[in-house]
Parts: structure tokens; sequence; C-alpha cells
């Protein structure tokens, strides 16, 4: 017995809740609720729910917004708007109706029968999105994960047509109902989902102390979805990975290795992005992925500051790092997308901001401030130049060439090493102190050149 409701306009697939081969026509119905409205909201709240549908790839027909002050228990949305776009509904052409909220099972049951069309809410919305853009092997089974956990909700209080006993000759009396049945296999394909994930993120616990015994540290790029963080990305590691302008364009994480001769040895990751009113089971499905993130040694927080609800952006990602228990790694913000903002704007934010970096990710500017910064957290900054080492000192050598460091080296005939190293400061001090390891400059060297020659 397959697991999908059989009710007409309630057909749930495992991996595509909106189909992807159809381009469906849909009305979407934005909803502001006072008593939701707890804290404070993003101006720009509508245009983004309106991406959101568009980045699934539908067709939107209509959109309708109004006000509500509480949500009905039945159907969330009150009875005289029910009929209003009841009546609105006989003159479109539509296939799907998408909500800004998240439904109930009951709420979403009665609101299709009621259009007698399809009813998805912002969680299914969003896990349409992310079951199409995961393209790895964790990416598909996190997805999958997200919809069976979002689908067992929809079986326990949504599927009663399901409560009925398996019968027939040889199985009279007590027996399994359907409902029990469906809901035993979906736990099942629950737990083997986990087994797997738990085997692939052991091999990244492996990957990760592979990391932390070499000198490559970890830049992770967080922040609000559409902010820039791929465009980034790609610039600072001259990858390929896909940057587009639509909401959830990067999904699976991406780590590579820094190209900038201006970086240490650093590792930068792309991550998803957040957004706000994020479900909580789509955050617990992610946090797989996003634990990776605690073992970052700096976090770069993209924003996009010509979006003027930017502040309220950064407190939606900050307090989805709480929730993940990211908040004490060290954070730097980046106001990216400077070129969109006028030169009378931006310059009073970057005298009061002294302490973030301003950058146009997409133009390459002010990056030198980007990666002095990255830099300074990460190393204290780095040494560049030139160190002597006493013959005493071979195994200094061997460990300044087994960290990758050494850009040049030069022998005088007494055997005095001279080295041209590039090293954060923080592990320079290590070095600093021991008996026969002297910073140098060029003119040292040339003069050691000169008077050897000389002798």
């Amino acid at each position: 017995m397959s697991l999908i409701n059989t009710n007409k306009y309630s057909t749930i697939s495992l991996m595509n809740i909106v189909e992807s081969n159809i381009i469906q026509k849909t009305l979407l119905i934005y909803i502001e609720v006072d008593s939701l409205n707890q804290k404070e909201k993003l101006e720009k709240s509508y245009d983004e729910f309106y991406s959101l549908a568009q980045s699934s790839g539908v067709e939107i027909v209509k959109a309708t917004k109004f006000k509500q002050k509480i949500p009905i228990t039945s159907s969330f949305i009150s009875k005289g708007k029910l009929d209003q776009i009841k009546n609105e509904l006989i003159d479109l052409d539509v296939d799907l109706i998408i909500i800004n909220h998240q439904l109930s099972a009951s709420q979403n049951r009665n609101l299709e029968n009621f259009f007698a069309k399809r009813v998805i809410d912002k969680t299914e919305l969003i896990l349409d999105i992310f079951a199409t853009r995961a393209s790895s092997y964790i990416g598909k089974l996190q997805v999958e994960l997200a919809q069976l956990n979002h689908l067992s909700t929809r079986l326990i209080r949504g599927w009663t047509h399901l409560e009925r006993q398996k019968g027939g000759i040889g199985l009279r009396g007590p027996g399994e109902t359907q409902l029990e049945t469906d809901r035993r296999l979906i736990g099942k394909r629950i737990k083997r989902l986990n087994l797997r994930l738990d085997k692939a993120h052991k091999q990244r616990e492996i990957n990760r102390y592979s990391r932390k015994k070499s000198r490559n540290k970890l830049v992770a790029l967080v922040g609000y979805t559409n902010a820039g963080k791929t465009t980034l990305f790609n610039k600072l590691t001259e990858s390929m990975q896909l940057a587009e302008d639509k909401l959830f364009a990067t999904l699976d994480s991406v780590t590579r290795k820094n190209k900038a001769p201006d970086h240490g040895p650093i590792l930068f990751s792309d991550t998803v992005g957040f957004i706000s009113d994020l479900p909580t089971q789509l955050v617990e499905s992610f946090k797989a992925t996003l634990d990776e993130l605690k073992t970052a040694d700096l976090l770069l927080h993209v924003v996009d500051i010509s979006d003027t609800d930017h502040k309220i952006k950064v407190l939606e990602v900050n307090s989805i790092l709480e929730e993940l228990g990211l908040e004490n790694i060290p954070q730097t913000i980046v106001n990216n997308k400077c070129d969109l903002v006028c030169n009378s704007k931006l310059s009073p934010m970057i005298k009061r901001k002294h302490d973030e970096i301003f950058i146009s990710a997409e133009n390459e500017s002010e990056f030198e401030d980007l990666r002095s910064s990255i830099n300074k957290n990460l190393f204290n900054g780095l040494y560049e130049g030139w160190v002597s080492l006493d013959t005493s000192l071979g195994n200094i050598r061997s460990q300044l060439f087994d960290m990758g460091c050494v850009e040049e080296e030069k022998i005088s005939s007494n055997g005095t090493m001279f080295a041209n190293i590039k090293i954060g400061n923080d592990e320079l001090d290590q070095f600093i102190g021991l008996k026969g390891f002297e910073l140098c400059h060029d003119k040292d060297i040339l003069f050691e050149s000169i008077k050897l020659k000389t002798n």
C-alpha cells in the first residue's frame, strides 16, 4: 500500500509536493494575522513570499492579500474571506493555492474540501523547493526526512478515511488499520534515513578531524537567503557554484580551499540561506548539515545592505544561529551589495558600523578590507617575510615545511638557513623566543650573501 492520501485534492508524494514536471497555475493567499505578529515584521514579507512561490516554478495567476485578527481554528481563514476567494476562483483557471502560514492537517483538509483545489502551506512550499534543489546524497536524505516528518503529522490528524481494518478470508478479527500500517511504514523509513545520515556524518567527522590536524582554518558563510553568499564564495575560492537571484539557490553545503594569495590556509564553506519563520521541523532536519558549522573557526555573516529589511534579517539569522548553538563562534558582519546603495546613505553607515566590512561581491570591491579582517580574526594577522634558523633547528625547519608556510629558502655557507615564510602571527608566536630563530629582512640576507662572498 503506497503512502499516499487518496483524497482527490490531497495527493502528497514523498519527494515532490508540487509536481516538478507540471507548471501549476497558482493563487497566492497572503494573510497578515495580528495575533501572530509577536515580533518585528519584515516590511517586504509579502515580496519575500511572492519570490518564494516563484522559486518553486509555479505560474502565479493572482495574489490576494488581506489582514485578519486571529486564525480560525477550523480553516485558518475567516468565513467571509473564504466565500470571497471562492467566488474569485470561478473566473480563475487555478490548480493550486499557496498560503503564507503553516496550516494544521485539519485546516489544510477543510480548505481543500471547500475550494475543491489543492492547497499547500509555507512549509510544503519550502519543502518542494528543497526537493528540487537538493543534489548531494546527504541533501536528498535530509529533504526526504523533512518531508516524511511533515507527512507523519498529516497521517495522525488528517487521514481519518484510512481508519479501517484489513479484512478478508483468513484475516478476520482484530487487525491493523491502514492508517497504522502507513504510520508504521513511515516510521521505518524515517529510522532508515536517520541511520544513513548518521553514517554519512561519521564520515564527515573523520574529515573534520583530518582538517584539525592540518593548518587549515574553516570559514563558513552564513546569512539570509539571497544575500549574495554564493557569489562571495565563488570570488574567494574561484569556484563556479550556481549563484542566482532567487531564494534558496544554494541548498547543499559546499567547501572549497581559498585561492587568494593574500589569505592564509583557509577553507571556505557556503551554506543554505535562512528565512524568516523557518518551520521548526526544517531546522531540525537540516541540523545535521548545519552542525558542521560548529567546527568553523569564523562565521562570515553576509548581509544584503541594500535591503530595507536587512536589520530584521540579521536578527532572524542570529536567532537561528543561537538555536543551533553557534552564537559563541566569532562572527564578522559582511555588508554586501554596497554598489546598490547611494553614497549619501552608505557613508554614514560605514562610519557608524566601523567594526563591520562593506563590500560588493559582484564587483570585488573592498576585498582587501575583507581579507585583512579574516586574517586578523583567524591568525591575529599574517607575517610575510624572512626568518633565520640556526643549524641546530633542523626540526623547526621541517615543521615549517610540514605546515606549508615556506615560500622560499636560502642556506649560507656556514649552514644558517633563511626561509621566506607566510604564517599567522598566532602560529609564529610558538617559534619566537627559540634560541637560533630570528626574524630578518631582505637586506639582512643580502648583507649575509655579500659577507659570504667577500670571505
